[in-house]
């Protein structure tokens, strides 16, 4: 593996905000995320949950709630205005105010015709879903109270809004209260205080299942307004549910950091046909309030003040254990955050809402700090060049030049990749598409080859003067990756070259540093792939019938950036 000396950069201080709101794309299998600091991050569930877009946020703008129409992005906030995102330009489409206060909650109708607001007012609005907009429409009637959650039955014709001490059942045709559930406050001392139903969700069979600050979750019959069971799941505030496809499952999210599913099923063999909501599961995977949960077909995810995106697995739709059914926690962005200028011993950084150039010190001193640049800038003129030659609508997340400056790869959510010749101005090639997205790309500096590593961990070398995949590559490609490395969680965020050994290209994510040394022989499925201890263990003319190409360092965690001087 060769030796490095280490400079260790500790004042880049990324730190990711909470989250707040999160809505399931069951069509397209996208997770839209909100955060705290107004963020949207598109996460494709398809693609090992990789994070391919992010829409920056400000501070003007709040998320209370996300919602889904088709693959339209909605969210509402307490600056009381509804917004649509242009998800190929990764902005805000418009913005719309609702004239009601703040906004609570939003959400859709089965049909995607409509969408349903909750107001500081105490109205629950509706607004047409139109082609390229939408439009208000009318009001339910108007309530004593602001409405804090919402859901539409699932026939549209219905719905049930979540207040202080109660829920109330409107018919939307008419736009009349239908229903009104009372629901009980806590005990002892928490009486005195108003109860706040954080969610509610309306089932296809009229079943209505609410969770509220007094720590319960209850189960309602819709027809008759009566109360059928409670469950008492903590002493804190029951913040977030989402049911399951198949309405056989609920998940619950709690301030103490607690995700409890519940499910319908028989509460013991001999009573199959007397199905209630039986209490299954708690999982605790968050150290603060959960503010949002998706159960989706194979997996509960949840989000909340900690920061992590959390993606458990349900074991038992799993056939064997895999890559799919671990565990995985997602709290950094799937991207390079850092970039160096190694001459001239200069590093930017980029946060959400600004850049920061920064001049490297000695290895005893600290960084200086030379200047930042807030995040408005025009679009430049790689932007105007891709726009023209590239066939996709897609934004660019990833982009690398040559050192020579003659090379310029860009990469989109559509997973092509683009080469250009800076020089003439002009389109070179497109690399051949593989179906995972790109996560980190690199040109090497004398071979001017193209090194990609996806979101599966594949890992593909091309070579842009001969427009094709190098004999590397292929030889790859042919004998397969190491299960081990193919069955990480988390995608390689930056590529780069030893400038000492040409053969050596660097990797790194998160978690780990790899030098892969394409001198050495490909590890095969029987190789011992993590081997660095082993080697250590043996003599120099032991030594050489056990290396292969892969060299894993994980001492540096948690790592954002690597590159060797």
């Amino acid at each position: 593996m060769g030796e490095f000396k280490v400079h260790r950069v500790r004042f880049f201080d990324y730190m990711p905000t909470a989250i707040r709101a999160m809505a399931f794309n069951a069509h397209t299998e996208r997770l839209a995320l909100g955060r705290m600091d107004g963020s949207v991050e598109i996460f494709n569930f398809a693609d090992r949950y990789f994070q391919e877009k992010v829409i920056p946020g400000k501070d003007s703008r709040s998320i209370e709630a996300l919602c889904w129409v088709g693959g339209r992005l909605f969210s509402a906030g307490l600056n009381g205005e509804i917004t649509e995102y242009d998800l190929e330009n990764l902005r805000p489409k418009y913005s719309l105010e609702a004239y009601g206060g703040p906004i609570w909650t939003i959400t859709s109708n089965s049909q995607g015709a409509h969408l349903a607001i909750g107001c500081e007012d105490g109205t629950v609005k509706l607004f047409e879903v139109l082609e390229e907009s939408i439009q208000f429409e009318r009001n339910l009637d108007r309530q004593k109270g602001r409405i804090i959650s919402l859901s539409w039955h699932p026939s549209g014709t219905q719905i049930a809004a979540g207040m202080m001490d109660m829920i109330r059942v409107f018919d939307v045709p008419t736009g009349e209260l239908k229903t009104r559930l009372l629901v009980d406050r806590g005990f002892g001392g928490s009486k005195s205080r108003e109860t706040v139903v954080w969610s509610v969700v309306f089932l296809s069979d009229y079943t209505i299942i609410s969770g509220d600050s007094a720590g319960k979750v209850q189960v309602w019959d819709g027809h008759t307004g009566t109360l059928v069971k409670t469950h008492l799941v903590t002493k804190w505030d029951v913040l977030a549910l989402s049911v399951s496809k198949d309405e056989s499952s609920v998940v619950v999210g709690t301030s103490e950091g607690t995700v409890i599913q519940f499910q319908f099923i028989a509460p013991t063999l001999q009573q199959q046909q007397d199905k209630e909501w039986v209490r299954t599961r708690t999982f605790k995977n968050h150290t603060h309030d959960v503010r949002a949960l998706a159960e989706i077909e194979t997996a509960i995810v949840s989000g909340g003040m900690d920061t992590q995106l959390v993606v458990r697995p349900l074991l038992e739709k799993f056939d064997e254990r895999s890559h799919a059914s671990a565990l995985r926690k997602i709290q950094f962005p799937h991207r390079n955050l850092v970039f160096c200028a190694k001459k001239a011993g200069l590093l930017l950084f980029q946060f959400p809402g600004q850049l920061e150039l920064w001049r490297l010190g000695e290895s005893d001193g600290h960084g200086e700090n030379l200047t930042h640049m807030d995040g408005k800038r025009e679009m430049g003129k790689y932007s105007q060049y891709h726009a023209h030659y590239c066939r996709s609508r897609q934004p660019i997340h990833l982009m690398t030049n040559s050192v020579d400056g003659k090379w310029l790869a860009t990469a989109n959510s559509d997973c092509e990749i683009h080469v250009y010749n800076v020089q003439k101005l002009k389109l070179h090639c497109i690399v051949p598409v593989y179906g995972s997205c790109p996560s980190a790309m690199g040109i090497h500096p004398t071979t001017n080859n193209l090194t990609m590593v996806h979101a599966d961990q594949q890992i593909f070398e091309y070579s842009i003067v001969e427009k094709q995949y190098t004999d590397w590559s292929r030889k790859l490609q042919k004998q397969g990756l190491h299960n081990l490395w193919l069955d990480r969680d988390t995608p390689v965020t930056h590529v780069t070259f030893n400038p000492k050994n040409p053969e050596q290209i660097l990797l790194h994510d998160m978690h780990m540093f790899c030098i892969i040394d394409q001198s050495l022989p490909l590890p095969d499925q029987k190789t011992q792939f993590y081997n660095q201890m082993t080697l250590r263990s043996l003599s120099e003319q032991e030594r050489p019938s056990h290396l292969h190409a892969f060299k894993i360092c994980k001492t540096f965690q948690v790592s954002v950036f690597s590159e060797p001087k």
